[in-house]
């Protein structure tokens, strides 16, 4: 069965996003495919590559990364809210005026026609949120 994901809270004060990555492991390991990651909102945080998790805690931003990297995942992260945020790539620094980007890799922005892909072709959607 194909899925994808839509991640809507933020990864550092609720727990959505952790259970969306065990969700997306299990997934995999019981051999469904995982079209799309979808990180709408406050999930969009997890993107920023300045962020560090605490010494002694998960970096659930890293374990997405790994995850997308060993299966080849499509890690997308909303465009719109995520520039409102400040996670932004280096076409986007650019375009803003800023130093530097900030995206962090394996994650691309991209806008809500990824979305409306993801739904039109996955044979389930999963809505993870606050």
């Amino acid at each position: 069965m194909k899925f994808s994901l839509v991640i809507q809270a933020s990864p550092f004060s609720h727990q959505s996003t952790a259970t969306a990555f065990r969700f997306a492991q299990t997934l995999l390991d019981e051999g469904h495919e995982l079209f799309r990651v979808f990180f709408y909102a406050e999930a969009t945080l997890i993107a920023n590559n300045q962020i560090c998790s605490p010494q002694g805690e998960a970096d659930l931003p890293q374990q997405w990364q790994t995850l997308a990297e060993e299966h080849q995942l499509d890690l997308v992260v909303c465009i719109a809210a995520a520039v409102k945020r400040g996670v932004i790539d280096d076409n986007e620094a650019k375009r803003y005026e800023k130093a530097s980007g900030n995206l962090r890799e394996t994650f691309e922005l991209s806008g809500l026609g990824q979305l409306a892909e993801a739904i039109a072709v996955s044979d389930r959607v999963i809505t993870f949120g606050a």
